[in-house]
Order: structure tokens, then C-alpha cells, then sequence
């Protein structure tokens, strides 16, 4: 049996051994969340699911919708005979919501929220060792907390979807030396024409030192060696000759090559790792976000990651580059990924294609902070904490924005709705100062100091549409909510629609489907046409815009409004819409 998504799940952060774990492993529902107290963690599951997807999914083999408040895995694996002496680590790239881990018995690590990674450490290898790995998973769907688009009602509806529960993305193994790097955060400085690698180590560092070596395709560019042993946090700066400068761009992904490496007081070898980089700057302009010091208008599409089989895992690395394929064939060149926290893969293939990308946490239910204020405040913004983390040094992702559509009157008191979004906001500024963030995505903004500012707008009339956006050249921009009821006053800051189009339409759809878009399905594909190029050129031709983003790429189940159907075939002549979007925006004209 071939091994499902047997692709390498990290990276920007790769080391030479490692054990894949995806494919059969025992499996059972626990509808009552009792199985600890009925012994499953420690005997023979009743049935087999097919690791990394969800039970709720049809790749997993198991395909129950129900509401799964628990499941329970089970799996042995051998430890091989060349890991030996070495720590184990046993990675989860993600679990959704709340899992628990033992290994023969012991409890090796838990984790809470389902969309960040979990890491185990097993202790040292011994060759040949067969362990027992179990895990729960919990996910009650009656328990207020940050689940994306997962419907909390038992069928789909609106824009909510199916569920996923327990392991979704890739299981594996790999081996370390007692003193070992961590993941590293890679800053690009395009200005000063470097790198600044800062490196987490684990472990002893008596005499150990860091050796950082940049490559390119002609081969080493430069190299830094610091020691690893009087800071906390070393940090090593690689200086790039003018004549070897490559610059990461639009449409134009290159990459630099990062190796790691730890040497002892001998200069012997302790451990490796290899990453990559990319060069590029993100900067402010007036009203225009400008990328390497030029304003580059974000044409960008609202993608949100889900699968008719894998629901939110693809069932391929392919099927994570089709879909940028798709978006960039359509004119896009970049996404908001929507509603969800993607697979590090789509990142990569983004980072190798100069695909822009707006980061997202998978914030709803949109009034968790009502329901269940402090709790799921803290919550929330620890995981997003850990989104922030693992993917600070992917150079194709330009902003951070961690709430959608949040709804919570201006009171005259502090509201746990404010607490939260300041929260989040502050986390991303203290975690990567080098990107923009949005305090939230549309409705009740609440971060006066927010880098950028937005709206959503589903209007289907052009004139009314192109009329509402008119306001922004005087500083008035259109908003989903009175500023005086729902959001603190407009700073001027630069603007785009976040959300916008939605255009329904699916001929084929039968009278009694279950099928929606925004606004009156058009009569015929032309006018889908027409309209299609009237809302993106209300947006292009207006100067103080410096973006937008389109809903959507794919129909998703119900919500049948994408450039694609769900199967990712085409429904529309793909070069009428790539010329739409092609010509030169107003903003890009007037800062060129």
C-alpha cells in the first residue's frame, strides 16, 4: 500500500532522517468521551482509519458527519536501527482540537487547537524499539472555540461546512542529537542586502557553535559562524555580495538556500538542517502597500483550503500547487487564505511561485469572546501565537490579520471583543514586526493603530458599488458598520475590500439543490462577465485602493459562487478574467 501524502511536511525546516506515519492506523469513535475510563488507551481499537485524514472525510475510509466528540488512534511503529542513541521526536502537524499523547503507556505531550503542530519527545532511540503510540482526540462541538468554518449544526449551511476531527494533517518521526537546532526565524533585509537568522537550540551548548551558509544556484554566497554558547538566542547575519543579490518578487519566487549546522569546541559536526529564504521587502507608501519599494496591487482570491474527499487536508501535494496554479491562471496574484490555518506545503509551493499570501487564523465562531470571554481569549491568541511562530520566515506572506468579521457594539466600557482583538493584534506585532497586520477583517474595527484597514462588500450593482468606494479619496471609505457604533475612527491608513463578488453561479445546479452565491445569480454567463469586470474595475480604477480580494476560488460544497467548481474544474473562459485583472491599477499608475 502506497503511503498517503508521504511528502516531507516541513520545509522550511528539513533534516535528512525522518519516518513518515501516515497511513492505517487502529481507530475508534468515543461518543461519550469515556474511553479513557473504559480502557481504550490501553487495548486493540475496534476499526482502521487512513492517516492524515479526518474521520469525517472520504480519504480516511471512514466518512461518519456525525458529531465526533472523541476518537481514539493507535499505532506501533519500529524505531530504526540508525537512530540509535539519538532523541526521538514524534511530530503532529496538526490535531483538531484537544489531543492527548501516550507512548507505551506514558503521556508524552498534549496539545490544544486544532490547526498548529504538537511535538512529543519519545527520549532516546533504542534500535529496533517497537513503541506503542495512542492518542485522543476531543473536539466537542458544543464547546466555544476557534473551528474555522466547521459547521457546529449537523449538515452543512450558508458558508459553514463539514467538520474535522482529530488528526488531519501528517504524522512522523525524527531523530535529534541531545544538542540540536530548532526552528529557526529568517528575516530578510533587502535595504542592507542580508539575512538575520536567528536560531533556537536545544539542549547543552557548552562549546558548540553556529555555522549559517547561504547558496544559490552558482553555489555559496557567504557564510557567518557565531557562538551558540553566550546567547540565549544566537543570531548569525548573512551579508549577500551585490553582484549575487536575488531579489524575491511577484510572480517570481527565488530562493536562497540556508544551511544549518552545529559544531562542537572541535569542530566536529553536531547537527544539521537545511532552510530557505527569500529576499524581499514590504513596505508602506501613502495610501499603496509597495513590495521591494514598488506598489504592487494585490488582486487577490479568497481560498479556503477544503476538498470534496479530504475536506480541509488535500489529497495531494499536488492538489495544494494546482490550486495557486489555478488562482494565477485565473490573473490573481495572491490569496487570503480564508478562515484556516493551511499546511505548511501550500506555504512552500506559494514561497516557490512569488505568490502573495495574507496569513488567517481560523477565529469563528464570531462571537467566541461573548460566549466565553476569558477562557477562549487566552486560547485563541496562544494558538495564534504558535501560527505566528511557525511561519514567520515564509517570504510570501505579506500580513498577518487573526479575526473575520467580528460584530461587537462600541460600549462605554472595555468589552472582552476589544481585549481580544488588541490581544491578537499586539501578538502579531511582537512576534514579526517586519509585516503588516490587520486588526480584524471587516465590521467592527477596533485597533486605532492597525497598519491597514479594510471592508467587505458583497454589492452586485457596479454603479452603487463603484458609487460606495468613491468616498475613500476624501477619506471616507466604506464601512460595514457606522465607525460611531462599531469600529473606532477611520486613521487614513491604506484601504482595500477584503471581500467582494461572491458571484453565484452554477447553470447546472437542479431546482430543489441546495445552492447559494451573492446577490441575483446572473441571467447568463455574459453578464456573469460583466459584472465580474465591473466590481474589479471599480477597484482598480480607484487610486486610493491598494488592493482586493475575490470571493472565491472554489465553490465549497453549498456555496457555489468560485471560479472553479469544487472539483477544480473550470467554469468560465479563464483569459477573459485574467484580462480583466491584468491591466494596471490606479494606484499602481500614480506611484509608478
Amino acid at each position: 500500500m502506497s503511503i498517503p501524502r508521504p511528502e516531507y511536511p516541513r520545509p522550511q525546516f528539513v533534516r535528512d532522517d525522518w519516518l513518515c506515519l501516515n497511513g492505517p492506523w487502529q481507530f475508534e469513535i468515543d461518543p461519550g468521551d469515556s474511553g479513557l475510563e473504559r480502557g481504550l488507551k490501553d487495548r486493540d481499537l475496534a476499526g482502521q482509519i487512513t492517516v492524515p485524514f479526518c474521520p469525517e472525510s472520504a480519504l480516511s475510509g471512514i466518512g461518519n458527519t456525525d458529531f465526533l466528540n472523541a476518537v481514539w488512534y493507535r499505532h506501533q511503529v519500529r524505531i530504526p536501527d540508525a537512530w540509535a542513541g539519538r532523541r526521538v521526536l514524534l511530530h503532529f502537524q496538526a490535531v483538531d482540537y484537544d489531543a492527548t499523547v501516550w507512548a507505551d503507556g506514558r503521556e508524552v505531550g498534549r496539545h490544544r487547537g486544532g490547526f498548529t503542530p504538537l511535538t512529543c519527545d519519545l527520549g532516546l532511540a533504542e534500535a529496533g524499539r517497537n513503541i506503542t503510540l495512542v492518542v485522543r482526540a476531543r473536539d466537542d462541538h458544543r464547546e466555544p472555540k476557534p473551528q474555522g468554518k466547521q459547521c457546529p449544526d449537523f449538515a452543512n449551511r450558508g458558508c459553514l461546512y463539514g467538520r474535522t476531527t482529530g488528526i488531519w494533517q501528517t504524522v512522523w518521526l525524527e531523530p535529534v542529537p541531545p544538542t540540536h537546532l530548532l526552528r529557526p526565524r529568517i528575516t530578510p533585509d533587502l535595504a542592507n542586502r542580508c539575512f538575520r537568522v536567528v536560531q533556537p537550540i536545544g539542549g547543552p551548548r557548552a562549546g558548540i557553535r553556529l555555522r549559517a551558509t547561504l547558496r544559490d544556484e552558482q553555489g555559496e554566497v557567504c557564510q557567518a559562524i557565531v557562538p551558540a554558547d553566550r546567547d540565549f538566542t544566537p543570531c548569525a547575519e548573512l551579508r549577500i555580495p551585490e553582484d549575487r543579490v536575488q531579489v524575491w518578487d511577484v510572480g517570481n519566487g527565488t530562493l536562497y538556500d540556508v544551511d544549518l549546522e552545529l559544531t562542537d569546541a572541535a569542530g566536529d559536526l553536531v547537527d544539521r538542517a537545511r532552510s530557505y529564504a527569500g529576499l524581499r521587502s514590504i513596505t508602506l507608501a501613502g495610501p499603496a502597500v509597495q513590495i521591494n519599494g514598488r506598489t504592487v496591487f494585490q488582486r487577490l482570491v479568497l481560498d479556503q483550503g477544503y476538498y470534496p474527499d479530504g475536506l480541509m487536508t488535500a489529497p495531494s501535494d499536488d492538489a495544494l500547487l494546482r490550486d495557486i496554479e489555478l488562482s494565477q491562471a485565473a490573473g490573481f496574484n495572491g490569496a487570503r487564505l480564508h478562515q484556516k490555518v493551511f499546511e505548511e506545503r501550500f506555504l512552500y509551493h506559494a514561497d516557490r511561485m512569488g505568490y502573495l499570501v495574507w496569513g488567517e487564523f481560523a477565529d469563528w465562531p464570531g462571537d467566541l469572546a461573548r460566549r466565553a470571554a476569558g477562557e477562549a481569549n487566552v486560547s485563541q491568541v496562544t494558538q495564534w501565537l504558535e501560527v505566528l511562530l511557525r511561519d514567520y520566515s515564509h517570504p510570501c506572506i505579506l500580513g498577518w490579520c487573526s479575526l473575520n468579521e467580528t460584530h461587537d457594539r462600541l460600549g462605554d466600557r472595555i468589552a472582552p471583543h476589544d481585549d481580544r482583538m488588541l490581544g491578537a493584534f499586539l501578538a502579531a506585532k511582537a512576534m514579526d514586526p517586519t509585516r503588516l497586520v490587520l486588526d480584524t477583517s471587516g465590521y467592527s474595527h477596533r485597533v486605532a493603530a492597525s497598519d491597514v484597514w479594510d471592508c467587505h462588500d458583497y454589492e452586485q450593482d457596479v454603479e452603487t458599488f463603484r458609487a460606495r468606494h468613491a468616498g475613500l479619496a476624501q477619506g471616507r471609505p466604506f464601512a460595514n458598520a457606522e465607525p460611531t457604533i462599531e469600529s473606532v475612527p477611520y486613521a487614513g491608513q491604506p484601504f482595500f475590500v477584503s471581500e467582494f463578488g461572491g458571484i453565484w453561479w452554477n447553470p447546472e445546479a437542479a431546482e430543489d439543490e441546495d445552492s447559494w452565491g451573492y446577490g441575483n445569480r446572473p441571467k447568463d454567463i455574459e453578464e456573469f462577465y460583466a459584472r465580474f469586470e465591473g466590481l474589479c474595475g471599480a477597484l482598480l480604477d480607484n487610486a486610493r485602493m491598494f488592493g482586493y480580494c475575490y470571493t472565491q476560488l472554489t465553490d465549497v460544497f453549498q456555496e457555489q459562487n468560485g471560479i472553479y467548481r469544487f472539483d477544480r474544474s473550470a467554469k468560465f473562459d479563464l483569459a477573459r478574467l485574467r484580462d480583466v485583472q491584468q491591466r494596471t491599477a490606479a494606484i499602481e499608475q500614480q506611484r509608478a
